[in-house]
């Protein structure tokens, strides 16, 4: 992928990436993924459509649901709004320039960032407005309540008026030199949105940026930039008042947004998000183990290690399972009492790129050539 002139701690901050994801480009001596043996599907699940985009290539793309629709961004600009019941597509734009990340939609309007650092928005897939950020955005931007907020790597969080792209206000936050290249946390909770920075979950009024109050998941720690990096990454989860969120490669935590209380943190070696239901907090460690924590008070429930050494996207909480892809272009259902295999369903090869999600009572995965895949119960 190619990208504009990065400021030095932003080019450092590949390092980074390379660090946490690159030890399978070592060679003949990394160890292999364990065989899994032969499926016995205990959920039955089957295919019910596919669909395509362009490829995603190395673009940080994390696919939006809203409502019964789900909208996709790929790395050459396409962005596609698909009818989640069906994978039929319900429009389509092209922005022109290639994109680094995306998609923030609320179904209509559809916001990315392309590698030239634009923010770009399409209304019914026709480019509206595009602004200029002074440093790149790895975070999907965030479209609601008539208004586009965008979370930059130099920690700044900017918020536009979604109808003509006019700057509202910025917050801006010092920082750890280095950030990841992928996507962070920035969502909406009620009136208020909800951002991380630095290793805290902040909570912002959109009207004016006013910081409401802060959370903090994990501090900095060690003596070099790199050991100190402590971003929160996404996709974070609620369930009622309750977010929790991972802070890279240092813990995850769960916030009581409505009192503006830090519940637990507990250490957790990850560096992709989570996913939660009304009992239970599930993440994907950096070797493939994926592990459970009650959501009231963080004690461990239960881990498995069978999926280790398979590059694991975040987890999706689906019904009884818990759903996580692998870079093989497999997608593991796993039950959410005890991690045991439930199903595994197949894609195409390339891997799947982004952490599962549920759209029209349909589980849809994203793979990194673009394919849409939508699977439902049998």
């Amino acid at each position: 992928m190619t990208t504009s002139p990065l400021p030095r701690w932003a080019q450092r901050s590949a390092l980074v990436l390379a660090l946490a994801f690159g030890v399978a480009a070592c060679g003949s001596k990394t160890p292999k993924p364990a065989d899994l043996g032969p499926n016995i599907p205990l959920l039955p699940v089957r295919q019910a459509w596919h669909s395509s985009i362009p490829s995603l290539k190395n673009a940080s793309i994390a696919p939006q649901v809203v409502g019964q629709s789900l909208v996709l961004a790929a790395a050459d600009g396409t962005v596609v709004s698909l009818d989640g019941a069906t994978g039929r597509e319900q429009w389509r734009g092209q922005v022109g320039k290639a994109l680094l990340t995306g998609v923030g939609s609320d179904g209509t309007q559809a916001a990315v960032v392309t590698v030239a650092n634009e923010l770009v928005l399409l209304d019914q897939g026709r480019t509206q407005w595009s602004k200029p950020l002074n440093a790149a955005a790895y975070t999907a931007p965030l479209v609601a309540g008539g208004r586009v907020f965008v979370l930059t790597a130099d920690r700044h969080l900017s918020a536009y008026d979604a109808q003509d792209g006019a700057h509202l206000w910025t917050l801006q936050r010092d920082g750890e030199p280095l950030v990841l290249r992928q996507q962070g946390v920035l969502v909406a909770h009620g009136n208020t949105l909800l951002a991380g920075l630095s290793g805290r979950l902040v909570a912002i009024d959109p009207d004016n940026g006013a910081v409401l109050w802060e959370a903090p998941l994990a501090a900095p720690r060690g003596t070099n930039d790199v050991e100190r990096l402590v971003d929160l990454v996404g996709p974070s989860t609620r369930n009622n008042d309750v977010v929790c969120a991972r802070a890279y490669q240092a813990s995850v935590g769960c916030v009581d947004v409505g009192q503006a209380r830090l519940m637990w943190t507990a250490k957790a070696t990850g560096a992709v998000g989570i996913a939660s239901n009304a009992e239970q907090v599930f993440g994907s460690e950096s070797n493939g183990t994926v592990q459970a924590w009650s959501r009231r008070d963080g004690s461990k429930q239960w881990s498995t290690q069978r999926l280790q050494l398979r590059q694991l996207t975040a987890p999706l909480a689906l019904g009884r399972s818990v759903v996580v892809g692998d870079s093989s272009g497999l997608v593991h259902m796993l039950s959410k009492d005890d991690g045991t295999p439930l199903n595994r369903l197949t894609t195409d090869s390339s891997g799947i790129a982004a952490t599962p999600v549920v759209v029209a009572d349909t589980l849809v995965v994203l793979t990194r050539n673009g394919g849409v895949y939508g699977f439902r119960p049998d």
